[in-house]
C-alpha cells in the first residue's frame, strides 16, 4: 500500500486544494492520512470525508511583537515531536503539504526521516511558513510564473492549483432553477469569500439601479451581510453562503466580480469564468491578493479594480468592458499552462515517492 501524508490549515484555502487531491490518490492507491491542528477548521472538514486525521500542537510565527511570540515556539518544537512520532507510526512514502504554520512541524519531521515533500505555495509571493517550509521541500508547487523566478531555485515548478472535480461539473439550467432567475438577461455572480467583503458588497448594491435592466445579479455576500431591504428585488439574489449549489452558479454565470484570492482565482480560471477582481487592499493584508491579481491581469486572464479605486462608475463600465471582450478572456485562460494542475502535481508525488523507493 502506498502511503501519503497531507497537512496543512489554519484557513479553507490550505484545505481545500488537498481535499481536490483526495479522491485522485485513492485511485492511484494512496493510503491517505491528514495532519492538522487539534481544533483547526481543517479537522472538521477532513474528517467529513472519512479520512485519518491527526491532530498536533502548533504556533504562529509573527512578523509583529507578541507575547505569544514566547509561548509559541515551544508549541512548534512540542508539534515536531508529536509529528515525529506520527510519521514513525503512519510510515508515508510522500508528503503533501498545502502550508499554513501547521505545516512546518510536519515538513520537519517528515525532513529528518528523508522522507520526500511536494509543498504547494497559493500566493505570489511565499507565505513565512511556506518560507521556513522551502529549503526542507522536494518540490515547491506554485500558481505564478513570477513565484517560480523569484524562488530561484529548480524546485519551483508551476502548476496552478488543485481544484474539487465537482466544481466542473455544475448545470447552467440547475443554477436557474435553484435561483428562480429566467436566464433572458447575462448573470453576474458576485463572491467575496466566506466572510464577505463589506467594499465589494456596497459597491454592488450601490451599482444595482444600473446593473438591474441589463444583468441579473447573484450575490454571495458572506455571513451575517444580506441587506434585508432588498429581499425580493427583481433580477437580485444574495446568499449569505454556498455549498452543494456552488458549481450549478458557477455554470450559470457570465461573468464573476471576486477577491482575489488566490484558490478564488485559480478556481475562476480552470472554470474559464470572465472576471473582475478587487483585491483586498493593503490596508487589511501583506498585499498578496494585489500581487495575485496584477498577474492574472497580465496573463490576460482578469480585470483588475483596485479596492481604493472602486467607484460604481467604474464598476458598472468594468463589467460592460469584460462581458464585450469576454471572448478573449475565455482564450487566454483555456490556452494556459495550469488546466491541468491536479494531473501535474500527481505525477509530481508518484515520480519521488518512486525515488524514494
Amino acid at each position: 500500500m502506498k502511503k501519503i501524508v497531507l497537512t496543512g490549515g489554519g484557513t479553507a484555502g490550505h484545505v481545500t486544494p488537498n481535499i481536490a487531491l483526495i479522491p485522485h490518490l485513492k485511485e492511484l492507491g494512496y493510503e491517505v492520512s491528514y495532519i492538522g491542528s487539534y481544533e483547526g477548521m481543517e479537522r472538521g472538514l477532513i474528517e467529513k470525508l472519512g479520512i485519518p486525521y491527526y491532530g498536533i500542537s502548533t504556533g504562529k510565527f509573527r512578523r509583529y511583537a507578541s507575547l505569544k511570540n514566547v509561548s509559541d515556539p515551544f508549541r512548534v518544537l512540542k508539534g515536531i515531536v508529536e509529528a515525529g512520532r506520527l510519521m514513525r507510526e503512519i510510515k508515508p512514502d510522500i508528503v503533501f503539504s498545502k502550508g499554513g504554520f501547521v505545516a512546518v512541524p510536519v515538513v520537519r519531521a517528515a525532513f529528518s526521516r528523508k522522507i520526500p515533500v511536494i509543498s504547494h505555495e497559493s500566493d505570489m509571493t511565499p507565505g513565512l511558513a511556506n518560507k521556513i517550509c522551502k529549503p526542507m521541500a522536494t518540490k515547491v508547487c506554485c500558481n505564478f510564473p513570477e513565484t517560480v523566478r523569484m524562488l530561484h531555485s529548480d524546485k519551483a515548478v508551476l502548476t496552478g492549483t488543485p481544484i474539487r472535480e465537482e466544481l466542473l461539473k455544475g448545470s447552467r439550467e440547475a443554477g436557474f432553477t435553484f435561483t428562480g432567475l429566467t436566464g433572458e438577461k447575462p448573470v453576474i455572480m458576485v463572491i467575496g469569500g466566506s466572510l464577505g467583503a463589506t467594499p465589494v458588497n456596497d459597491a454592488v448594491r450601490a451599482a444595482l439601479p444600473e446593473l438591474l435592466p441589463r444583468w441579473d445579479v447573484v450575490h454571495l455576500c458572506g455571513k451575517g451581510k444580506l441587506d434585508e431591504s432588498l429581499k425580493g428585488k427583481e433580477g437580485y439574489r444574495q446568499y449569505e453562503y454556498i455549498s452543494e449549489e456552488l458549481p450549478d452558479l458557477f455554470a450559470m454565470a457570465d461573468v464573476v466580480i471576486s477577491r482575489a484570492g488566490a484558490n478564488a482565482i485559480c478556481e475562476l480560471l480552470a472554470l474559464h469564468k470572465p472576471n473582475l477582481l478587487i483585491p483586498l487592499s493593503m490596508k487589511a493584508s501583506r498585499g498578496d491578493q494585489i500581487l495575485n491579481a496584477r498577474s492574472f491581469a497580465e496573463q490576460g486572464y482578469s480585470m483588475v479594480i483596485e479596492e481604493e479605486a472602486l467607484t460604481t462608475e467604474k464598476l458598472v463600465a468594468g463589467v460592460e468592458e469584460l462581458y464585450t471582450d469576454r471572448q478573449t478572456y475565455i482564450d487566454a485562460m483555456a490556452s494556459s499552462s495550469q488546466a491541468d494542475a491536479i494531473g501535474i502535481i500527481l505525477g509530481l508525488i508518484e515520480q519521488y515517492r518512486l525515488k524514494r523507493d
